[in-house]
């Protein structure tokens, strides 16, 4: 059974944190304390405010720019929780945090454990088009995302779903996955599935410059990029006449055809890109220096109605 009577220290950020704080919550756990991030004024905010929820349910909040300061510990030892949880708050907990859990540290994943451990799993499945992704929770270890499960959901990921949607699914399988298992936990009769790693791969964060379109690969590869990358990440890029060109939706018109120099061009209503690995990709939405890129200013800015591209 769940109940004040098990407490919890509750690691959180983003979405999967406010939605997992909500099924702890709903579960009568003890949180004597929640860890979340100060927002930085330079990233886009748009998810939910775990500090928010924490506050509203009259929950200690802390902000630590590092949580494994021998200071920090010693506040954990003091609370001395029967677990620790981490959903999706963004550094790592070392072993003594870990340790100062009584009955264990457990995080929650975007992802199909053992597939895409490591960072932002969700944009690199859709990237590597792939077909599912879930959530997994897992039992901390020294080696990030290597613990033994404990539940996990699988969500789809439709052809053209772009990571937005799938992590939207994703935080609902998350929620699914914590309400399933917590009660186990608590009660001891959960039983925890080790890992082989051999049957997965480690992925490293991306930075802004990774979303640079190369036109020269096919145009599966190119709409994958896209849509893995696309708002409210910060998006897909490339050069089109000397001046920055941003796609942020595309559709694959074709997956055929001879490799060929990659282009732009017109073709009736709509703007079409040749991929040079073969195949065309229809633009559905695409700016360029800095303005939507329409039908009329492409006509305008190249007379023959066609360009090529790097």
């Amino acid at each position: 059974m769940s109940g004040p009577e098990y407490s919890a220290v509750v690691f959180a950020y983003h979405d999967v944190g406010v939605r997992c704080l909500a099924v702890m919550l709903s579960h009568g756990v003890n949180i004597p304390l929640v860890v979340t991030h100060q927002d930085d004024p330079k990233e886009n905010i748009w998810f939910e405010s775990v500090e928010q929820l924490a506050r509203a349910y009259d929950i200690e909040v802390a902000t630590p720019g590092d949580p494994n300061t021998p200071e920090f510990i010693e506040r954990l030892q003091a609370i001395s929780p029967d677990f620790i949880f981490s959903f999706y708050y963004r550094l790592m907990l070392k072993p003594a945090v870990l340790a100062t859990a009584m009955r264990g540290a457990y995080n929650m994943h975007g992802s199909l454990l053992p597939k895409y451990r490591g960072r932002v799993p969700i944009n690199w499945a859709v990237i590597h088009g792939e077909r599912e992704t879930g959530a997994t929770l897992h039992r901390m270890e020294v080696k990030p995302d290597a613990g033994a499960i404990v539940e996990q959901a699988a969500v789809p990921i439709l052809p053209d779903d772009t990571a937005g949607e799938v992590f939207d699914k994703v935080v609902v399988a998350a929620e699914l996955v914590l309400d399933r298992a917590l009660p186990g936990l608590i009660q001891g009769s959960i039983r925890e599935r080790p890992q082989d790693l051999g049957k997965g791969s480690y992925f490293s964060g991306r930075k802004p410059e990774d979303g640079r379109i190369d036109w020269h690969a096919s145009a599966r590869q190119i709409h994958n990029l896209v849509r893995g990358v696309t708002r409210p990440f910060p998006g897909a890029f490339s050069e089109l006449a000397g001046k920055r060109l941003n796609v942020w939706h595309t559709r694959v018109l074709s997956e055929n055809g001879a490799a060929t120099q990659p282009r732009l061009e017109l073709a009736g209503d709509r703007l079409v890109a040749h991929c040079g690995q073969g195949g065309t990709l229809v633009l559905l939405d695409v700016d360029w220096n800095g303005l939507p890129l329409t039908l009329e200013r492409f006509a305008a800015a190249f007379p023959d109605k066609r360009a090529p591209l790097p």
